[in-house]
């Protein structure tokens, strides 16, 4: 009997952290991994690093599925976080909820976290979201990009199973899913463009380097 209601008491101190915690989590990692570069690039280059658009060719189509897959996630965490009634339609996954995968999904957050910050600050003004065909960028090859040719990609696939991991529902896992999806198309386009922008040299860094890790 005292063994369960420690586990009860454990369990809602879990939740409450974890109520105030992943929102603010999710503000700190959208703006360090994707507003903060983007404003230091333009800073220093005067170019926006942003180069999704707005017609209907796949790379800006990616970059369309990108936003809603970025603002369902969003959705997700505050209904879990504001509203355990709103939440519930987004069917929670019973059978995964646990504190041991709880704990791995934090730890897959602020590792991909931790990832993302490191290949930023390798990356320097080369960080683009999308495909810039007006301004040619240094092919960076050191640092995390000696092991894995997309690490930010690679910390970003981390960073949704790591959410899901946390609050496991359709649609966390529907937003982990389609990201990997598109992930990988993003990166087999940008691949191309690579291999026409830097020739032979990208070319001889593909070989090398693994794609993800």
């Amino acid at each position: 009997m005292q063994g369960r209601v420690n586990t009860v008491i454990k369990t809602n101190t879990m939740l409450q952290y974890l109520n105030f915690y992943l929102p603010l989590f999710l503000l700190v990692y959208l703006t360090i991994s994707f507003i903060l570069p983007s404003v230091r690039v333009y800073k220093k280059t005067g170019i926006n690093p942003v180069t999704f658009g707005k017609t209907d060719n796949a790379h800006d189509y990616i970059g369309t599925i990108m936003k809603v897959l970025t603002g369902l996630l969003v959705i997700a965490v505050l209904l879990f976080a504001l509203s355990a009634n709103a939440y519930k339609y987004l069917n929670p996954i019973s059978f995964l909820q646990s504190d041991w995968l709880q704990y791995t999904g934090l730890i897959f957050i602020h590792a991909s976290l931790i990832w993302i910050i490191i290949a930023q600050y390798h990356m320097k003004q080369s960080w683009r979201i999308g495909i810039d065909e007006k301004n040619k960028t240094e092919l960076i090859t050191t640092g995390l990009f000696s092991l894995s040719r997309n690490p930010i990609f690679l910390g970003m696939m981390l960073s949704t199973l790591g959410i899901f991991l946390i609050i496991p529902d359709t649609v966390t896992f529907f937003v982990a899913a389609a990201s990997y999806i598109v992930i990988q198309i993003q990166i087999r386009l940008e691949e191309e463009f690579l291999i026409k922008q830097h020739g032979t040299v990208y070319s001889e860094y593909k070989r090398t380097v693994r794609r993800l890790l």
